[in-house]
């Protein structure tokens, strides 16, 4: 497995741990690096989504919930909240990589963190985020 993909499982990891616990960033990232990580592999791309998600997480959250039809934040699974809050910050925060990568990882975390429906809406909300961010 490759370190962009363990990074962005770490970073979904983290950021779900911050959403259940409410801590801040700094604390979910310390807290899982010293307690609950079994490797640092990927760490650094991991703490890059989870900073950039902590300094535009209103603006993320909002972009999730505008292309959301029909599905309010808080009613979203909290996999699939955290999903697409990687995805999202991929997509709007760091430029080289492409949509199409950044898109097929997140259905495989869906896939593998989430419910049997997780896959297909985290693509469709991906996909109209996408084309808001102006993304081919």
């Amino acid at each position: 497995m490759g370190s962009r993909r363990k990074g962005r499982e770490a970073a979904l990891r983290i950021l779900y741990f911050m959403d259940v616990a409410g801590v801040s960033p700094t604390q979910a990232m310390r807290t899982y690096w010293g307690q609950l990580a079994e490797l640092r592999e990927g760490d650094e791309f991991a703490n890059e989504i989870v900073r950039l998600y902590g300094e535009q997480a209103e603006r993320i959250d909002e972009l999730i919930r505008s292309t959301s039809h029909h599905w309010r934040m808080e009613r979203m699974p909290i996999v699939d909240r955290n999903v697409l809050r990687v995805a999202t910050v991929e997509l709007s925060e760091i430029g080289d990589i492409p949509k199409r990568v950044t898109l097929n990882e997140a259905v495989e975390l869906a896939k593998r963190f989430g419910s049997e429906a997780s896959a297909s809406f985290v693509n469709g909300v991906l996909d109209r985020i996408a084309t808001e961010l102006g993304k081919s």
